[in-house]
């Protein structure tokens, strides 16, 4: 870590009120131990990117991102494929990255945990989806993307109330999508190993996993799922049993979820998801947290890899 960009979004997170002392801290730190750094403020939703290649053209080989999962999955963007390193700095409402990379809740405890922590080449996930317009993209990952009823709550959080209630939104809009959703169907072919004939089924919720822990309520939600992986750890919801999502979360809530028939924990190496024939309701697709488009999707591991700042003592 020799130069060093610190890209900050200024209404993320619980961090708002003392945010440019943190902000200012965190560039000591580094300026202390004999880092180049600097900090680059985005203006608008989707200018984190933009931000890291202004940093990685004025030849910076380090971007701390300085915020929740968004702010993240925008840089990662920019970051997948190339030697510059992306280290978390957990400064938003959710972190899940950071808890996942042991970085606590503190920023600048994680500041100087990335100090002394070693660049790694990991796999990431790869999303390809149709936007608002029906246009083809694709965006990659490294916490989860879902197909379905965790991309609708994502689709309802408000910006405003989760800056100001944080985690607890999640939680109420957690529920009012379980009261309130038909949980529709739709149909995913699993690969589950190059060559292989995919296994078709028709489900509710494909949710994708690459951490081992979201920290939280949601603690280890897969398990298996790890960043170092080459291959998929899947949820697959093949019900639309209110009372079997309801059971499957108070599980969760719990630590003690096991997987049966209705809620299937699977690896592979891609999946790919589309509506059932006739069905016009409209499924909601994200990654990270982002909420980005529609069916048809397919869901894979990227060939590229990230370089991540992995503290000490960590296995990714």
């Amino acid at each position: 870590m020799r130069r060093v960009a610190l890209i900050y979004n200024p209404a993320s997170g619980q961090y708002s009120a003392r945010r440019a002392t943190v902000i200012h801290d965190a560039l000591a730190m580094l300026r202390s131990a004999g880092v180049e750094a600097e900090a680059l403020e985005t203006d608008a939703p989707g200018s984190a990117g933009a931000r890291a290649e202004e940093a990685m053209q004025s030849g910076c080989d380090t971007i701390l991102a300085c915020g929740g999962d968004g702010t993240v999955h925008e840089i990662l963007q920019r970051l997948v494929g190339t030697q510059v390193a992306l280290g978390v700095v957990p400064m938003g409402t959710a972190n899940a990255l950071a808890q996942d990379l042991g970085l606590g809740r503190s920023p600048l405890k994680a500041v100087r945990s990335l100090l002394a922590a070693a660049p790694t080449q990991v796999p990431v996930g790869r999303i390809h989806y149709r936007d608002s317009v029906g246009v083809a993209c694709s965006r990659y990952f490294t916490v989860a993307a879902g197909i379905g009823a965790d991309a609708l709550l994502m689709s309802r959080l408000d910006a405003g109330l989760k800056r100001r209630i944080g985690y607890v939104l999640y939680l109420i809009e957690a529920f009012r999508v379980w009261a309130t959703s038909s949980f529709p169907l739709f149909r995913a072919e699993f690969t589950e190993s190059p060559g292989a004939a995919p296994r078709v089924e028709h489900v509710s919720q494909i949710l994708a996993v690459r951490v081992r822990s979201f920290g939280g309520a949601l603690g280890r939600l897969a398990p298996g799922a790890a960043l170092s992986k080459g291959t998929l750890r899947l949820l697959a919801f093949k019900t639309r049993s209110r009372f079997r999502y309801l059971s499957f979360l108070m599980a969760v809530l719990a630590g003690r979820h096991t997987f049966r028939k209705h809620v299937e924990l699977l690896e592979a190496v891609s999946v790919q998801c589309s509506p059932l024939n006739g069905s016009s309701v409209p499924i909601f697709v994200e990654a990270d947290g982002e909420v980005l488009g529609a069916m048809p999707v397919i869901i894979e591991v990227a060939p590229q890899k990230l370089t991540l700042l992995v503290p000490p003592n960590f296995r990714p």
